[in-house]
Order: C-alpha cells, then structure tokens, then sequence
C-alpha cells in the first residue's frame, strides 16, 4: 500500500475511498491465489467423487414428498388438453458434474417439474420449475448451482431420454452476483442418454427411478464475473471441449394424472 493513514493529521474521505477500493482488490487476488492453489490440489487427487454420506436417503426422501407443488397448474395446460391424459412429473436426481477442472459432486438433489400429454395426438409438454441448491466444487471455495436454461424436452426416443439447458452460477469469495458458466442467450445443452432403466420403485404412487448421462458437452467459459473471469476460467479449465464434461444422475420420478387434481 503506498497511502499513510498512520500520520497525525485524520486521513480525507477521498484518501479513504481509495484505501478501501485497493483493500478489496487486495482481497479479491488473494482469494483468487487460494483458488488456484485449492483447485491445483484437487486435479492431483480423484477424479471422481464418492457418493455423499445419506444422498441416497435424501433422494428417496424427495420422492416420498413427491414435489408435486411445483405442477404447472390445469389452466397452464395447452387449450384442449384433457386433463385425464395429462400428468405431472415430479423428479429428483442426484450425482456427479465434471465441468472442465471443476468437480462437483450433486450430493443434494436437483429438483424438476414439469407435465406432459398429447393434444390432438400431439406430445406437449409444460415446464414448472428447477430448484437446487449450491453444489461446492471440490479442493476450491466456490460452490456451482445449476439453473434452468429456458428449454427442455423430456420426450423419449431411442437417441435420447431428454434435452435440457443449465446456466450454473458461480458463487464464493469474491466472485460477483451473476457470474455464470452459460448464460440465458447462449446456455449449456445436455442430451441426456439413458444409463440404467426405468424400474418401478413404488406402484401407488406410481415412482420410478433410471440413469441418465451426457458426457459429450462442450461448456464455454465464464460470463458475468468481472476481473476474476479470467482467473475463473484459468481455474476452472474453461473454456472446455465437448468429452472433458459431464453429468451422470440417478434420478427418481414421481407421476400424478391431472385427472386426480381437484
């Protein structure tokens, strides 16, 4: 630092001001460095994360609770829908993200909403809501919460079991609000595959649980983050070609007809 506060005389307000400002750039490096270091330690070690303590429970636990408040609502459905062939998706899924350098166990589950059916013999869906929490990255103090990127299709064929887009903030010491990897013009696209098929957990209310993954994605780099984007994307490995990435879950689907709502 080359300002004196220690003289006699009360520093000026703009003295001051400039003291702080360079105070938490000083911050923000130093953080910076411990990301670095952190992350260096972590690419040394596995790569893949055991499974947390309970997440099992935990999925099985959301399950039970079936989630179904985030149903979109009878009148959001399509004109002419027919409620009786209409139902609601409720699902839960846990397991294990890999974006460049990053690694993220999804030890807390992602939770997706949405209905489907057919109008005039036509699939359509309606998408409801994502929750999930912050996910931290191993060996850093940064933690990922993956968002919905605004399009979905949960369509099954036999290329795929679904298509969804994320944005995943970025959150920790220094980073600003809306620092992101994928944004809502240019999100991050999976197509996710079938791993493990469906198998029925629970027959009234109907639960079933499968696999999925996609482990062919490309992720862009930061977005959002200010000066430490690029310290960020040095880190984190970013920008990453598709075959560095990916996502794998286990996930657990609990499924209401419309023609039960009231």
């Amino acid at each position: 630092m080359d300002i004196d506060i220690a003289g006699p005389s009360r520093p000026s307000a703009i003295h001051l001001e400039v003291f702080m400002l360079r105070a938490r750039r000083l911050v923000m490096t130093l953080s910076a460095l411990a990301l670095a270091a952190g992350t260096g330690a972590a690419a040394a070690g596995p790569s893949q994360a055991a499974p947390a303590p309970g997440a099992g429970a935990v999925a099985d636990a959301d399950a039970r609770q079936l989630g179904f408040a985030d149903c979109p609502s009878l009148s959001e459905l399509p004109e002419g829908a027919d409620p009786a062939k209409w139902r609601c998706e409720a699902m839960t899924a846990t397991g294990h993200l890999t974006l460049g350098r990053a690694d993220v166990p999804i030890d807390r589950p992602l939770a997706i909403t949405f209905a489907e059916g057919r109008v005039d013999g036509e699939f359509r869906q309606v998408f409801g809501a994502m929750a999930a929490t912050p996910l931290r990255v191993r060996g850093t103090p940064l933690s990922i919460t993956p968002r919905y990127g605004g399009y979905s299709d949960f369509e099954s064929n036999d290329e795929r079991r679904g298509e969804l887009d994320l944005t995943f903030r970025i959150s920790g010491p220094g980073v600003p609000r809306g620092c992101s990897i994928g944004t809502d013009a240019a999100p991050v696209h999976l197509v996710l595959k079938e791993t493990d098929p469906s198998r029925v957990v629970s027959p009234d209310p109907l639960v079933v649980a499968f696999g999925v993954a996609d482990n062919h994605f490309a992720a862009p780099g930061t977005s959002g983050c200010g000066r430490l984007g690029r310290v960020l994307d040095k880190v984190l490995g970013l920008p990453a070609p598709a075959g560095v990435n990916g996502i794998d879950l286990d996930a657990r689907v609990a499924l209401r007809s419309y023609g039960e709502v009231r």
